[in-house]
């Protein structure tokens, strides 16, 4: 599994934030349409009706996010440490974006973001503009998600540096890769 912008690739599964697990909300895009998975917005939009997709509600990174990322993580510990299995605690669910399709209407769909300091604004950017090619047409949609698919499965599954990870994203938007 490797991240990439505002997508999370499964070997050839590609998803808009994280991948959900259970009934935890999602957004798979498949070559059939957008798949709006967990409890409460399942269903499928077909791509010949999608007009639009975008994102909203990006976490987007910063440094005081990375310090409230690491704050977290050390009270975190400190909690399961020394409280490990107090009754009625609640692990906090993860932050989601908004994901939009204008399909017959306006559909606004959750998932849950899968970078925990947010994402760069370049690969926000660069993310929303391959959303917005995926609506271009069924050729242009179909080879995007082949070549974002055939990546996945071939990557070898680790995330890469924020450098490739740019470089991917301008390719599967039509711009340069290089």
């Amino acid at each position: 599994m490797a991240m990439v912008g505002l997508f999370w690739i499964a070997e050839g599964d590609v998803y808009v934030g994280a991948k959900p697990s259970g009934l935890d909300p999602g957004v798979r895009l498949t070559p059939e349409g957008v798949v709006a998975l967990g409890d409460g917005q399942s269903g499928i939009h077909p791509w010949e009706d999608v007009r639009a997709l975008s994102v909203t509600d990006v976490p987007v990174k910063s440094f005081m996010r990375q310090v409230g990322a690491v704050r977290s993580l050390a009270v975190g510990t400190v909690v399961n440490l020394a409280l490990p299995m107090v009754p009625g605690r609640v692990d906090e669910a993860p932050a989601t974006m908004t994901v939009t399709v204008e399909s017959g209407g306006r559909h606004e769909l959750a998932a849950y973001v899968a970078a925990a300091v947010g994402y760069s604004p370049a690969e926000t950017e660069l993310s929303r503009a391959l959303l917005s090619r995926l609506t271009e047409g069924a050729a242009t949609m179909a080879t995007t998600l082949a070549a974002m698919s055939e990546w996945g499965r071939s990557s070898g599954g680790g995330t890469p540096r924020g450098a490739e990870r740019e470089r991917l994203l301008r390719e599967w938007a039509g711009g340069s890769g290089d």
